[in-house]
């Protein structure tokens, strides 16, 4: 189960607030605004930063972008409690009281295909591999979701410094006329403060944001392949705490016996 992260909300709401607070207390917003600019940069940034990745990997990282505002209910340490609860029950009560677990977990959590293949009766190994090879595919489709917002990063600015120069190239050209001035202007200005808002106050801060919660999600799956693999081999939950202690970090380890 997911919750609002209302420090993503908060920072990217608060952010923009006060950039658009700014731009009120200087004069009027409309002045900000300019439709060439805003087709270039933001029509640019996304047309350049498909160029290298495919479809696929632009329309995950959207929805990465999404689930960027939620975070998880279930944290490492609590998921290493359930997991010593288990053990425990599981040596007194054999591996398929499991099962009545099961009923309660989300057909699609990784928790709960750790503990059914346990229950199937695969081999430890197995389940260890089986398990490693999902955690695998999962970082490397996050990775491919932040790498495509860092690189958006890197290109919204550069959109910018060209809508510069597009818009500098106008004025040069038309210095004889002096109406023409004020609009190359805002183009020339206004595509490069559109590209810098674009990379650092939401695309660098979102990949940034997604790292952390990948890095987060395979720690609190870690604990679930290490937990589900004790549960197989039947060993003593005394082991388990001393092993998820090592694998969790300091703040944040577990004293189920203690």
């Amino acid at each position: 189960m997911n919750k609002i992260d209302f420090a993503t909300v908060i920072g990217l709401f608060g952010s923009f607030t006060l950039v658009t607070g700014a731009v009120l207390l200087g004069g009027s917003i409309g002045s900000f605004f300019n439709l060439p600019s805003v087709l270039l940069v933001l029509g640019g940034t996304f047309l350049v930063t498909t160029i290298s990745f495919s479809l696929s990997d632009i329309i995950r990282a959207q929805k990465l972008v999404f689930n960027a505002l939620f975070t998880r209910t279930i944290t490492p340490n609590y998921a290493a409690y359930s997991m010593l609860d288990l053990a425990d029950k599981c040596r007194g009560k054999g591996v398929l009281h499991l099962q009545n677990h099961l009923q309660s977990l989300h057909d699609d959590s990784f928790q709960r295909k750790a503990l059914q293949l346990v229950v199937d009766g695969l081999p430890v190994e197995e389940v260890n591999r089986i398990l490693q090879n999902d955690l695998n595919g999962m970082i490397q489709r996050h990775n491919s979701g932040s790498s495509v917002l860092r690189k958006a990063a890197e290109v919204a600015p550069a959109m910018g410094l060209i809508g510069t120069l597009v818009g500098l190239v106008q004025m040069l050209g038309n210095l004889d006329d002096p109406s023409s001035i004020g609009p190359a202007m805002a183009v020339a200005l206004l595509t490069t403060f559109y590209g810098a808002v674009l990379a650092n106050m939401f695309f660098n801060p979102l990949a940034s944001k997604l790292e952390r919660s990948s890095a987060e999600e395979v720690l609190l799956n870690r604990v679930f392949m290490l937990g589900a693999a004790s549960i197989g081999r039947q060993e003593n939950p005394r082991r388990l705490e001393m092993l998820l202690n090592t694998l969790l970090p300091p703040a944040n380890r577990v004293q189920y016996y203690s």
